[in-house]
């Protein structure tokens, strides 16, 4: 334990909460890393980690995501997450995130979920009904489409800083992960006119974005390696790692996978062998800007996609001030990020 709190008092946590119901069979976590700006709003995902310890430090480094990701989109939020340790297609159930929901309810506002990978719109119903702290639900709809929207934006502006144009058409792009998100971006993509690599766990999703998207399929393990002009990391982070790096064949990396960067210094990396890096919380912030409108009552989906918008236009000047500073994306991001949050 005494490592995790060495490790919040690095990052600058407020909580972290560990999570155990013997009756559901619940285990996780909850990690607030700000509420500086305002409650901590984060997804909750359900996935099958290989321990408890890693389970604490995804839902940690996650939570510190959100905090950065809100803040550089400039909305009244803080940074959180929880994660639920399951296989969310075989240990779902409905007393498990009823008691998940008490748990949420009992940090009194501070924390505020929604969906995130493995958790389903109607996942949040069963939440709801023990905690007012959830946003989202079959009622209000997914996120995902606004996410793969705003990723697709940030794309574009990566293309323009690369290439000297936004255009995707014909652009040969790897997407690893096509689940909500990665199917939607997909679309955008094909109706670009850009050709699609695409590879996911789950066959049933590539043969659907084969048959949908004229995609190429390609296997799980192996897409990451592919000689390609982008790669769109659209699944679990860590991704780009010390085994993987210098096996990349493309010039850009963007894509709505959270920390996709495993270790830190793999950015420089990345720049020494000319490959652009969209920071995550930069070009994924759609899914949070649909849920924060939410939560303020925004339903119409055009102002809602105006502030998704941006995200193409913050990029763009980040990569100028990383230019002209010479500095890493994702450095001048978190300069971005921490003056919003007071730390610089």
């Amino acid at each position: 334990m005494s490592g995790y709190l060495a490790k919040m008092e690095d990052k600058g946590f407020e909580e972290l909460v560990l999570l155990h119901d013997s009756a559901t069979g619940l285990k996780g976590a909850i990690a607030i890393h700000s509420t500086a700006r305002g409650p901590a709003l984060g997804g909750t995902r359900m996935w099958t980690y290989p321990s408890e310890e890693e389970a604490v430090d995804d839902v940690m480094c996650l939570a510190c995501g959100m905090s950065y990701k809100a803040a550089a989109a400039e909305l009244p939020l803080g940074g959180g997450k929880g994660v639920i340790i399951g296989d969310p297609g075989r240990d779902k159930c409905e007393d498990l995130f009823s008691c998940y929901g008490r748990f949420v309810e009992q940090l009194s506002g501070r924390f505020i979920t929604a969906a995130d990978m493995g958790i389903e719109e109607c996942d949040l119903d069963c939440i709801r009904k023990e905690t007012r702290y959830v946003v989202g639900g079959t009622e209000i709809g997914s996120p995902s489409p606004i996410t793969a929207y705003g990723v697709w934006k940030g794309i574009k502006a990566c293309a323009e800083e690369v290439y000297g144009s936004p255009s995707l058409e014909g652009k040969l792009i790897a997407v690893q992960g096509v689940g909500s998100v990665g199917s939607a971006l997909c679309e955008h993509l094909a109706q670009e006119g850009a050709r699609l690599l695409v590879s996911d766990l789950d066959q049933g999703r590539v043969k659907q974005a084969v048959s949908r998207f004229g995609a190429t399929a390609v296997d799980p393990d192996q897409i990451i390696f592919q000689d390609c002009d982008i790669f769109s990391p659209c699944g679990i982070g860590g991704v780009i790692n010390e085994k993987t790096i210098s096996h990349l064949k493309c010039k850009i990396v963007a894509g709505a996978a959270n920390n996709v960067i495993k270790e830190e210094g793999l950015g420089a990396a990345l720049k020494e062998r000319g490959i652009l890096y969209a920071p995550d919380y930069f070009i994924n912030a759609g899914g949070l800007i649909f849920v924060e409108m939410s939560r303020q009552g925004v339903r119409d989906q055009g102002k809602i996609k105006q502030l998704v918008d941006r995200i193409e236009g913050r990029l763009k000047e980040l990569f100028r001030r990383a230019r002209e500073q010479n500095l890493l994306p994702e450095e001048v991001a978190d300069i971005y990020a921490e003056e919003r949050l007071g730390r610089r």
